[in-house]
């Protein structure tokens, strides 16, 4: 039995890929960011937010790329500018899907235009080559260890305050007027959940990179939206789909080292072909469900 699971990982996988350092930790921080963003992404694709959290996502970049100018964690970089950007967003209290269009259109400007005055430090005053790529694109394999432990407290803490938020959060992402009417403060309600989308970039950030964190937001909850019948179908589903994505991601490009005479391709690219591909293949199926509400008869 042994001799046959051998084999099967031997020609699964790139020799070493398991006994890798880089891979264990890009495998751990991927895996737990995919998770949380599948987790938060249900709800911001539910609440029509993909533009917000496409922005707090590119803002971030900003945060990430003046880590590397101060010698910082990239991730506390991440971390802390689109939780700025989340703030100042729910601080204008524009709640009309217009306006609340442009208020983000003006941060999002505002924050690369922040990004690439940091990015230009970077490239004249410091060491930290590839500090650009990183940041927009991401570099898994690079991913210290000692970031795990930190990317694994801002999960917990995002996936705690969903699950406390979760019927509020639910409610007023599919019908804001029942939820008003049922004592739900839209605001508040608004708010956390800015927060927590805050974070869940901040880990997609440092994972798959600022540019590309909006695909392992976005695409794997839209998938799972669409395949689910009930909420908690759209976040296994989700979750699975980010997840074996990222994993994927992870063996292919470690193997991809050997594909040509150049460096391993980026994991990144992976990802988001992964996600594209799963997404484009169930995109025939009927619309999108309806997810069943709160003390609706529904999950809650």
């Amino acid at each position: 039995m042994t001799a046959a699971v051998d084999a099967v990982m031997r020609a699964l996988f790139a020799p070493g890929l398991l006994a890798s350092g880089p891979v264990r930790t890009a495998a751990a921080v991927g895996g737990g960011a995919a998770v949380v963003c599948a987790i938060v992404g249900v709800f911001t694709v539910l609440r029509g937010e993909a533009f917000a959290g496409h922005a707090l996502a590119d803002v971030s970049s900003a945060g990430g790329s003046l880590s590397f100018l101060l010698g910082a964690s990239p991730l506390l970089g991440f971390l802390g500018m689109s939780a700025l950007a989340a703030a100042g967003l729910e601080a204008a209290g524009v709640r009309r899907a217009q306006g609340r269009d442009l208020a983000t259109g003006v941060v999002l400007g505002a924050g690369l235009g922040l990004a690439a005055l940091f990015l230009y430090f970077d490239a004249t005053r410091t060491s930290a080559g590839g500090a650009a790529v990183a940041v927009m694109f991401g570099s898994m394999f690079a991913i210290p260890a000692s970031t795990a432990p930190v990317a694994a407290a801002v999960g917990l803490v995002a996936l705690g305050a969903t699950a406390w938020l979760y019927r509020p959060l639910l409610l007023s992402s599919v019908s804001p007027d029942l939820a008003a009417a049922r004592g739900v403060r839209l605001g508040a309600t608004s708010l956390a959940h800015a927060v927590v989308l805050a974070l869940a970039v901040a880990l997609a950030a440092v994972t798959v990179g600022a540019i590309l964190a909006t695909a392992l937001l976005v695409g794997p909850a839209a998938t799972g939206i669409r395949l689910a019948r009930r909420p908690a179908g759209a976040f296994a589903a989700a979750a699975g789909i980010g997840l074996g994505a990222t994993w994927a991601g992870i063996g292919l490009a470690y193997d991809s080292a050997g594909w040509t005479p150049a460096h391993p391709w980026p994991v990144s690219f992976f990802v988001v072909a992964l996600i594209m591909a799963v997404h484009l293949a169930v995109r025939g199926r009927a619309g999108r469900p309806a997810p069943a509400l709160p003390g609706d008869g529904g999950e809650g």
